[in-house]
Formats: C-alpha cells, structure tokens, sequence
C-alpha cells in the first residue's frame, strides 16, 4: 500500500511541473520583458522588489495558464497541427483507413 501512495505522490508532483512548463514553454518571450525591466530598474535606481513581484506573478501565472492549457485541450490540438505535417502519422492514418 506504501508503494502506491508513493507513485500517487510523484505523480502529482509530475503533473504539477507538467502545468509550471507548459505554461512557461508558452509564454517564454515575457521572461525577456522581466529581464529588460529588472534591468532598467537597477539603471533608474528604482527597487528590484517590483521586479521580484512581477517575476512571481509571471510564475504563478505560467502555473495556472499551464494548467488551463493542458486540461481544455489545447495541447492535443497542438499535436494535432503538428501531426498533419509528419509523413509518418500521414502514412499511418492511410494504412489504417483501409
């Protein structure tokens, strides 16, 4: 019973992080904005605490959109669109027709 308590658990901390990297992957080119205003806040002296506030907004964010991403089948429409372009899934799909 131990065993499978201890797979339940990895596998929600699997899933967990499956959520933070979808959600990051997505919205990979806002990081550069954070780091564009982190710099521009040390050049004006302005206190890096607002840009530490935007970066744990930025990674909540990635979190929950993540999640909306995978469990509203986006991500399976994605596979989707990338499959109509693979020779392979195309000539499976024609042998599996017949």
């Amino acid at each position: 019973m131990k065993d499978y308590d201890y797979l339940n658990f990895k596998y929600k901390i699997c899933l967990h992080k499956a959520y933070f990297d979808q959600g990051r992957s997505i919205t990979s080119d806002v990081r550069y904005f954070i780091i564009l205003f982190g710099t521009w806040s040390v050049m004006e002296k302005i206190p890096l605490s607002l840009t530490l506030f935007l970066l744990v907004g930025y990674l909540i964010f990635c979190y929950f959109f993540g999640w909306w991403w995978l469990n509203k089948g986006w991500y399976e429409a994605g596979v989707e669109v990338s499959n109509k372009r693979n020779r392979f899934v195309k000539e499976m799909r024609k042998l599996y027709k017949r």
